[in-house]
């Protein structure tokens, strides 16, 4: 098992992060400019050149800066690049998370890189190019120490998850849900605005304090969730299963369960 690291590492590794995020958010933009074909992977979920060019400048960054450190991404996990490593100590990357929205010329596509340490998510980045906005969280594995920001044109806020009103703010997907189980989940609270957003921006907006839970009932692999698990993580939230247990990461095929992300309680 890799060596713990400081909250001072983490964080000076996602500030060198950061612009590598932007860096693959201008290319994905410049394909999108550009155009492109867009192409059905086996698992009849949409890929384009820009999902592999962005993966290929954060993937390449991350051998660089930690070359002990496993990486798993979705577009080499889709090419069958399967690593082998014990653990629970590794990089997750979905360089171009909502494919689908980036397909239908959409705006709710993000750039996901997290590190995750002994199976939770310790460092986050969800950078969205199209929105001019990066979401950073960096927590230690014990949660003692805490930074989540958001940097918007140039300015970095810190942010916090918000303590539960009386009446709740619910974001959920654009693309996937199950309806029936959503609606008898939400019966139970008094709900003010359900607002709908693709990509991993849901997590982001509970970390904001612009929303208060974000039930999830249909699929996600771990490369949807870590980044902004992470982010949400470090901004005082939770993202855990209906049972109440924290939400891990390498779990058989890197597939998650239903979760609940939500701010403070």
């Amino acid at each position: 098992m890799p060596a713990p690291l400081s909250f001072s590492t983490l964080g000076a590794w996602a500030d060198r992060l950061h612009p590598i995020a932007e860096a693959a958010g201008r290319a994905i933009l410049e394909v999108r400019a550009r155009g492109f074909e867009t192409f059905t992977k086996a698992d009849a979920s949409p890929v384009t050149e820009a999902d592999r060019i962005a993966e290929a400048i954060v993937t390449a960054e991350l051998e660089q800066l930690t070359p002990r450190f496993p990486i798993v991404a979705e577009e080499r996990m889709a090419e069958g690049l399967v690593p082998s490593f014990e653990g629970r100590s590794f990089w997750l990357v979905d360089a171009l998370d909502g494919t689908k929205e980036f397909v239908k010329s959409g705006n709710d596509f993000t750039v996901n890189i997290a590190l995750i340490l002994d199976g939770l998510p310790v460092l986050g980045i969800v950078h969205a190019p199209a929105r001019g906005e990066t979401y950073l969280g960096v927590a230690d594995v014990e949660g003692v120490n805490k930074r989540a920001e958001v940097i918007r044109d140039g300015v970095v806020k810190p942010i916090a998850a918000r303590l539960r009103p009386a009446r709740v703010i619910v974001t959920g997907s654009k693309s996937h849900e199950v309806q029936d189980q959503l609606d008898r989940f939400l019966a139970a609270f008094v709900v003010a605005d359900r607002l709908v957003v693709g990509s991993s921006i849901k997590f982001c907006m509970v970390a904001e304090g612009r929303a208060d839970l974000y039930p999830r009932f249909g699929p996600t692999s771990e490369w949807d969730t870590a980044a902004g698990h992470a982010v949400l993580r470090a901004a005082g939230g939770r993202v855990h299963t209906f049972d109440g247990a924290e939400l891990t990461y390498k779990k058989a095929n890197y597939l998650n369960g239903r979760f609940l992300a939500e701010g403070r309680a």
